[in-house]
């Protein structure tokens, strides 16, 4: 088969087209013949030698994938061969064939495309265990989501949305604000022309908000330490900045705040398999209901993953970036 390998790690030229032994169905398992496959920040972060992947993970690149079912291990019932699903994979995605768990796939979502279902799995797993799980969002409450234009970002603003929240969203320009407020953001913050903290004080009356999903760290810590409300929680999903940070901790005491934060892909099979089965129960509804989308910025074949590895560094983009495998 042809995959993507990045070597012994760099910058985004090192991803070069390889070929390989297509993977053959561990205990539990299912091999998916991939049509499409997601590309993530974590991707990134792996193809620079500073994510490896977990211990018994494929070494190449690639978190997420839709395709068809094209050979399953004997222990597997809940599939068949032919089955189209999207899966959270522990990698190897960028590939014309991915070895995937069976509790990690999921059925094409009933008026998706194959391609929109490849951009679901990352998001919406990492969207439904910070924001809903450990962030225990309620309706009525109000969140603050960093990074709004990344497909992190719209996938929160739509399900917080969804589920009754007020949203509130920083990003980096005039476009990406207005495409934040038309999917759903109740407010947008250009973090290159405003206070993201003065911004929070005035629309909530100096209260705070509830929850903060934050993937920059740095010096955004403490800043958000302060734009939380009595109570209120911030979850940390990724470092976009240094995780090392001299801060003020006394918010934390005074406002009886939690912070806390998760990685996904090191989290055991089952682990991630009852995340599998809270999407399927209460978000693939809205995602057939029209009510929640995939947003795809821009589709490249997968021999040009550098490119779309590069347009994720410049964060021009606005959504998903996605790689074709098989046309």
């Amino acid at each position: 088969m042809l995959y993507i390998d990045h070597g012994k790690g760099g910058p985004a030229d090192v991803l070069k087209p390889a070929e390989g032994p297509v993977p053959q169905p561990q205990a539990g398992e299912v091999v998916i013949e991939v049509h499409y496959a997601g590309v993530n920040r974590p991707d990134v972060l792996q193809r620079s030698g500073s994510y490896p992947p977990p211990p018994g993970a494929s070494p190449f690149v690639g978190l997420e994938v839709a395709g068809r079912i094209s050979a399953i291990a004997p222990d597997v019932k809940q599939w068949k061969i032919g089955d189209l699903v999207c899966a959270l994979t522990p990698g190897g995605g960028y590939a014309e064939y991915c070895a995937v768990p069976a509790p990690h796939c999921l059925p094409i979502p009933r008026g998706l495309s194959v391609k929109e279902a490849a951009a679901l799995p990352e998001n919406f797993f990492t969207v439904w265990t910070n924001v809903f799980d450990r962030g225990r969002l309620q309706a009525g409450e109000t969140i603050l989501i960093h990074g709004g234009s990344s497909g992190i970002g719209l996938t929160a603003i739509q399900l917080a949305k969804t589920f009754g929240a007020t949203v509130y969203t920083t990003v980096g320009n005039k476009e990406k604000v207005e495409f934040c407020r038309k999917i759903g953001a109740d407010a947008a913050i250009n973090y290159r022309e405003q206070d993201f903290v003065a911004e929070v004080a005035q629309l909530t009356d100096k209260k705070g908000v509830e929850l903060i999903l934050d993937m920059v760290g740095g010096p955004y810590i403490e800043r958000n330490l302060k734009s939380l409300a009595l109570e209120g929680r911030l979850v940390q999903i990724a470092f976009l900045q240094p995780s090392k940070v001299e801060l003020d901790c006394l918010p934390i005491m005074i406002k009886r705040l939690t912070v806390t934060g998760s990685t996904l892909r090191p989290r055991t099979v089952a682990q991630k398999a009852a995340i599998a089965q809270d999407l399927l129960k209460k978000v693939w509804p809205l995602l057939e209901s029209g009510k929640v989308k995939p947003v795809i910025h821009a589709t490249f074949a997968l021999k040009d993953a550098k490119l779309a590895h590069e347009l994720m560094e410049s964060s021009k983009h606005i959504g998903k970036i996605m790689l074709e495998v098989k046309k």
